[in-house]
Protein backbone atom coordinates (compact mmCIF):
# COMPACT_ATOMS: atom_id res chain seq x y z
CA UNK A 1 0.00 0.00 0.00
CA UNK A 2 1.66 3.39 -1.13
CA UNK A 3 0.99 5.83 1.85
CA UNK A 4 2.72 9.42 1.62
CA UNK A 5 2.59 12.32 3.74
CA UNK A 6 3.29 16.10 2.86
CA UNK A 7 3.33 18.97 4.68
CA UNK A 8 1.97 21.69 2.88
CA UNK A 9 3.06 24.92 2.52
CA UNK A 10 -0.19 26.75 3.15
CA UNK A 11 -0.52 27.77 6.95
CA UNK A 12 -3.35 25.89 9.15
CA UNK A 13 -3.64 23.42 6.33
CA UNK A 14 -3.76 19.32 7.77
CA UNK A 15 -0.92 17.15 5.99
CA UNK A 16 -2.11 15.83 2.67
CA UNK A 17 -1.87 12.36 2.65
CA UNK A 18 -1.85 9.79 -0.26
CA UNK A 19 -2.73 6.32 0.09
CA UNK A 20 -4.50 3.42 -1.79
CA UNK A 21 -8.15 3.67 -2.81
CA UNK A 22 -10.28 1.30 -0.61
CA UNK A 23 -13.30 -0.48 -1.65
CA UNK A 24 -15.82 0.79 0.61
CA UNK A 25 -15.36 4.58 -0.87
CA UNK A 26 -16.17 4.13 -4.83
CA UNK A 27 -18.90 5.80 -4.06
CA UNK A 28 -17.53 8.77 -2.84
CA UNK A 29 -14.66 8.83 -4.80
CA UNK A 30 -16.75 8.96 -8.05
CA UNK A 31 -18.95 11.99 -6.65
CA UNK A 32 -15.23 13.97 -6.31
CA UNK A 33 -14.23 12.94 -9.77
CA UNK A 34 -17.66 14.24 -11.41
CA UNK A 35 -17.39 16.98 -9.49
CA UNK A 36 -13.99 17.86 -10.66
CA UNK A 37 -14.88 17.17 -14.15
CA UNK A 38 -17.58 19.79 -13.88
CA UNK A 39 -15.39 22.55 -13.20
CA UNK A 40 -12.23 21.63 -15.40
CA UNK A 41 -13.68 19.36 -18.63
CA UNK A 42 -17.18 20.53 -18.96
CA UNK A 43 -16.97 24.07 -20.02
CA UNK A 44 -15.03 22.05 -23.25
CA UNK A 45 -17.91 19.68 -24.09
CA UNK A 46 -20.95 19.37 -26.28
CA UNK A 47 -23.99 18.91 -23.93
CA UNK A 48 -24.98 15.74 -24.87
CA UNK A 49 -21.89 14.40 -23.75
CA UNK A 50 -22.06 16.85 -20.07
CA UNK A 51 -25.57 14.93 -20.17
CA UNK A 52 -24.32 11.45 -20.76
CA UNK A 53 -21.86 11.78 -18.54
CA UNK A 54 -23.73 13.60 -15.62
CA UNK A 55 -26.07 10.37 -16.08
CA UNK A 56 -23.49 7.40 -16.33
CA UNK A 57 -20.70 8.65 -13.88
CA UNK A 58 -18.05 7.24 -15.51
CA UNK A 59 -15.53 7.26 -12.56
CA UNK A 60 -17.41 4.49 -10.95
CA UNK A 61 -16.67 1.54 -13.71
CA UNK A 62 -12.99 3.43 -13.73
CA UNK A 63 -12.85 3.15 -10.34
CA UNK A 64 -14.37 -0.29 -9.98
CA UNK A 65 -11.51 -1.21 -12.76
CA UNK A 66 -8.35 0.45 -10.83
CA UNK A 67 -9.23 -0.43 -7.40
CA UNK A 68 -6.48 0.31 -5.31
CA UNK A 69 -4.12 1.05 -8.32
CA UNK A 70 -6.28 4.73 -7.87
CA UNK A 71 -3.96 7.16 -5.13
CA UNK A 72 -6.83 9.23 -3.21
CA UNK A 73 -6.01 12.40 -1.22
CA UNK A 74 -6.41 13.00 2.15
CA UNK A 75 -6.56 16.11 3.68
CA UNK A 76 -8.33 15.79 7.27
CA UNK A 77 -10.98 13.06 7.62
CA UNK A 78 -12.11 15.06 4.05
CA UNK A 79 -11.46 13.41 0.56
CA UNK A 80 -9.51 15.53 -1.54
CA UNK A 81 -8.34 13.96 -5.20
CA UNK A 82 -7.77 11.12 -7.00
CA UNK A 83 -4.85 10.10 -9.33
CA UNK A 84 -3.85 7.26 -11.32
CA UNK A 85 -1.83 5.63 -14.06
CA UNK A 86 -4.43 3.46 -15.77
CA UNK A 87 -2.00 1.54 -17.97
CA UNK A 88 1.04 0.98 -15.02
CA UNK A 89 3.56 2.86 -17.42
CA UNK A 90 4.66 5.94 -17.29
CA UNK A 91 1.55 7.77 -18.50
CA UNK A 92 -0.31 9.41 -15.74
CA UNK A 93 -4.09 9.26 -17.23
CA UNK A 94 -6.27 11.17 -14.12
CA UNK A 95 -5.57 13.60 -11.81
CA UNK A 96 -8.86 14.86 -10.24
CA UNK A 97 -9.28 17.24 -7.30
CA UNK A 98 -12.52 18.07 -5.45
CA UNK A 99 -12.83 21.77 -6.46
CA UNK A 100 -12.77 22.81 -2.53
CA UNK A 101 -9.63 21.46 -2.59
CA UNK A 102 -8.21 23.54 -5.49
CA UNK A 103 -5.06 25.20 -4.82
CA UNK A 104 -4.30 23.69 -1.85
CA UNK A 105 -1.37 21.08 -3.09
CA UNK A 106 -3.50 18.10 -3.11
CA UNK A 107 -2.39 18.18 -6.95
CA UNK A 108 1.10 18.17 -6.64
CA UNK A 109 1.21 15.54 -4.23
CA UNK A 110 -0.82 13.08 -5.56
CA UNK A 111 1.63 13.52 -8.74
CA UNK A 112 4.70 13.46 -7.13
CA UNK A 113 3.40 10.10 -5.49
CA UNK A 114 2.40 8.88 -9.17
CA UNK A 115 5.91 10.14 -10.01
CA UNK A 116 7.83 8.26 -7.50
CA UNK A 117 5.44 4.98 -8.64
CA UNK A 118 6.52 5.50 -12.19
CA UNK A 119 10.52 5.69 -11.35
CA UNK A 120 9.96 2.48 -9.25
CA UNK A 121 8.68 0.56 -12.17
CA UNK A 122 11.79 1.50 -14.14
CA UNK A 123 10.91 4.65 -15.94
CA UNK A 124 13.18 7.77 -16.92
CA UNK A 125 10.19 10.00 -17.39
CA UNK A 126 6.54 10.78 -17.27
CA UNK A 127 4.07 11.63 -19.70
CA UNK A 128 0.61 13.47 -19.19
CA UNK A 129 -1.99 14.94 -21.68
CA UNK A 130 -4.16 18.56 -20.68
CA UNK A 131 -6.87 20.12 -23.08
CA UNK A 132 -4.76 22.75 -24.26
CA UNK A 133 -8.08 25.24 -23.14
CA UNK A 134 -7.36 23.78 -19.08
CA UNK A 135 -4.75 26.67 -18.26
CA UNK A 136 -5.15 26.29 -14.58
CA UNK A 137 -3.39 22.44 -15.46
CA UNK A 138 -1.44 23.18 -17.80
CA UNK A 139 -0.03 26.21 -15.12
CA UNK A 140 0.20 23.22 -12.87
CA UNK A 141 2.04 20.96 -14.54
CA UNK A 142 4.63 23.44 -15.87
CA UNK A 143 5.29 24.45 -12.25
CA UNK A 144 6.13 20.59 -11.71
CA UNK A 145 8.75 20.56 -14.35
CA UNK A 146 6.81 19.36 -17.44
CA UNK A 147 7.77 20.65 -21.08
CA UNK A 148 5.34 20.33 -24.00
CA UNK A 149 6.56 17.68 -26.51
CA UNK A 150 3.65 17.65 -28.78
CA UNK A 151 0.27 19.48 -29.17
CA UNK A 152 -2.55 17.92 -31.86
CA UNK A 153 -6.13 18.33 -32.23
CA UNK A 154 -8.03 15.44 -32.22
CA UNK A 155 -11.72 13.74 -31.75
CA UNK A 156 -11.52 12.36 -28.48
CA UNK A 157 -13.72 9.49 -28.22
CA UNK A 158 -14.66 9.28 -24.48
CA UNK A 159 -16.01 13.11 -24.50
CA UNK A 160 -17.38 12.83 -28.02
CA UNK A 161 -15.39 15.71 -29.40
CA UNK A 162 -12.72 17.06 -31.30
CA UNK A 163 -10.04 18.96 -28.51
CA UNK A 164 -6.47 20.47 -28.94
CA UNK A 165 -4.33 18.31 -26.34
CA UNK A 166 -1.18 18.89 -25.38
CA UNK A 167 1.62 15.93 -23.92
CA UNK A 168 3.91 16.93 -21.48
CA UNK A 169 6.65 15.15 -20.30
CA UNK A 170 9.21 15.30 -17.57
CA UNK A 171 12.51 13.48 -16.72
CA UNK A 172 12.26 11.90 -13.19
CA UNK A 173 15.51 10.30 -13.38
CA UNK A 174 18.33 13.38 -11.84
CA UNK A 175 16.17 15.77 -12.41
CA UNK A 176 16.04 18.60 -9.86
CA UNK A 177 12.77 19.27 -7.79
CA UNK A 178 10.53 22.09 -9.24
Amino acid sequence: MTVFKEPTTLAGMPVIEIRNAMPGEIGDLAKLGLAAWRKGIMPLVPRDTVERTEKANPFVPFLEKMGSRVLVAVVGDRLAGIAACEHSDDYISDVWVAPAFEGRGVASALIRALEGEIVARGFASARIHVAAANDRARGLYDHLGYRETARRTAFDPVLETTLEKIELAKDLVGAAPP
